[in-house]
């Protein structure tokens, strides 16, 4: 029996060609691979010795050779193809354990240049698998270290693979080729300026329980590479499992997070925020997006932008809350949360890259890519348009609220006050619909005066203004870009509320 190893991965590596050749398997190795091997006292066959003609082209073309794709094809229940084997001096490769050269590690390297990714593009090793894996009637194809235990243990005992582990195993090998060309064709497709084409990876993270609904199945997949800002790659240090509608909450939260470098906590309920506010500290921000909406946040999600602490964990106790998240918590702040075993606490690494974030939406029949709405606009005294300008505090509060609101549903409003909601207004078919729900939420808390409105869309009419002016607003911020925007300027300055256009819409449906 014959084996033909030539990895690039070589965890695990020495061990498993030695337990092979223990067993009486000639070994024949390439390179590097080779010298790994015959370092640790495993004797072996160089490629060059079986295909009689050296490596050429710097490595390049090794084992394209019919010596080599012959001995893994030929079909051995066909006397024909033996036939031609014995003909031509080929012997049959009953086992080949290949993995491809690191491409995704290599592009993923800063400042890698066209030309190193390009050498690293296997050939050879992708064509050996696929040999293997199409003959898996009769060859083993091992490209997974984590398979090396078991095929040794079923060579020893039946004195070769079984055929269904050999039909896993070549599934295993499909997949791993279709993996590397799916990231080189993505890499040089984005180099050639190529989109009709989308090719994405995702690997099972989590089989939910159920999705939106119990009758709905539902599964959580991660990407290929860990990103900030993900829940696919946080920690999660207690609770119980996540489902998909936490998965869909907490997502949102850590978007409203990315918005904002100073000391925040967001409070969150169906991917809305409904209780969000900075602070000189953590604490202070928890205690103001609390108080923000008692009511809203019981079954909700808490998300800061600081390592949580002993108090702000003492503040969330009484309360039942879904999932904490952060990006640290102090020994002492866990020692609370772990008294509410079923409360999800999740680490979730918020290193800000200002890398794009892609987003995609599944719709009947297709998919919708975008980058995700990562754009921040500082609100600055000469977007004012109307004769009443900004103080500083208004300013403060029109930069905070426009931040806010980005992430509040279409048709969405904020109502805002010394850096803390005190309304949302989200998901309504029309603005005004919502700008009275955020305005009554923020005057049955008791706000009633010098409140900041935020729109993310601009306001078509001047009902809006109207209605804002009646709760206590004196500022807005918004858009612009309605044909009536001199209706709203106007109404506003009738009004003494200072309005600034920000020249952007933030649309999140």
């Amino acid at each position: 029996m014959k084996a033909l190893i030539s990895v690039s991965d070589k965890t695990g590596l020495v061990p498993f060609v030695q337990a092979l050749q223990q067993m009486n398997w000639e070994i024949i190795a390439t390179g590097g691979t080779q010298k790994l091997l015959e370092d640790n006292g495993v004797r072996t066959i160089n490629i060059s010795d079986v295909t009689g003609f050296p490596e050429i082209l710097d490595g390049r073309v090794k084992t394209l050779h019919p010596k080599v794709h012959g001995g893994i094809l030929a079909r051995r229940e066909l006397p024909e193809h033996m036939a031609t084997l014995q003909a031509n001096g080929i012997e049959t490769i009953d086992l080949v354990c290949v993995n491809l050269y690191p491409f995704r590690q290599t592009i993923a390297k800063e400042g890698v240049t066209f030309e190193d990714a390009i050498e690293n593009i296997d050939i050879g090793g992708p064509s050996m698998v696929r040999s293997a894996a199409k003959n898996w009637r009769d060859v083993s194809i091992v490209c997974d270290p984590a398979d090396y235990e078991a095929v040794i243990g079923e060579i020893r005992e039946h004195g070769n693979t079984l055929p269904e582990t050999r039909l896993r195993l070549s599934a295993k090998a499909y997949t791993h080729t279709a993996e590397y060309d799916c990231c080189i064709a993505t890499y040089m497709r984005a180099q050639a300026g190529l989109t009709e084409k989308l090719f994405l990876e995702y690997e099972l993270k989590q089989s939910l329980r159920y999705g939106e609904n119990p009758h709905q199945s539902a599964n959580f997949y991660a990407a290929s590479q860990p990103v900030p800002f993900s829940l696919a790659f946080g920690e999660q240090l207690q609770g119980k499992e996540l489902s998909y509608n936490n998965i869909q909450d907490a997502n949102a939260a850590l978007n409203v997070l990315r918005d904002f470098d100073e000391p925040f906590c967001v409070a969150l309920k169906h991917m809305n925020p409904c209780g969000a506010a900075v602070g000189k500290t953590i604490e202070e921000a928890w205690q103001a997006a609390y108080e923000a909406d008692k009511v809203s946040i019981y079954g909700g999600i808490v998300a800061v932008n600081r390592p949580l602490t002993q108090a702000v964990a003492m503040g969330m106790k009484p309360i039942f809350l879904e999932i904490v998240i952060a990006p640290d918590f102090t020994p002492e702040a866990m020692e609370i949360l772990s008294t509410k075993k079923n409360l999800r606490v999740m680490k979730v690494d918020m290193t800000k890259t200002g890398a794009p974030v892609p987003q995609y939406i599944s719709v009947a029949g297709g998919l919708l890519a975008q980058q995700q709405d990562t754009q921040i606009e500082a609100v600055r005294a000469e977007m004012c348009v109307t004769d009443c300008q900004p103080t500083a505090a208004q300013l403060s509060d029109l930069d905070f609220g426009w931040r806010i609101v980005k992430h509040v549903k279409s048709n969405a409003i904020a109502i805002v006050r010394d850096g803390r909601t005190l309304g949302v207004g989200a998901g309504q078919t029309n603005r005004v619909g919502s700008a009275e729900i955020a305005l009554k939420q923020a005057h049955a808390a008791g706000a009633t005066a010098d409140l900041v409105l935020a729109s993310d869309g601009f306001l078509p009419f001047d009902d809006t203004v109207a209605l804002a002016a009646q709760y206590g607003v004196t500022a807005i911020v918004q858009p612009g870009g309605s044909i009536r925007d001199e209706d709203a300027i106007r109404k506003a300055n009738e009004l003494g509320i200072t309005m600034l256009f920000t020249g952007v819409r933030h649309f999140k449906h």
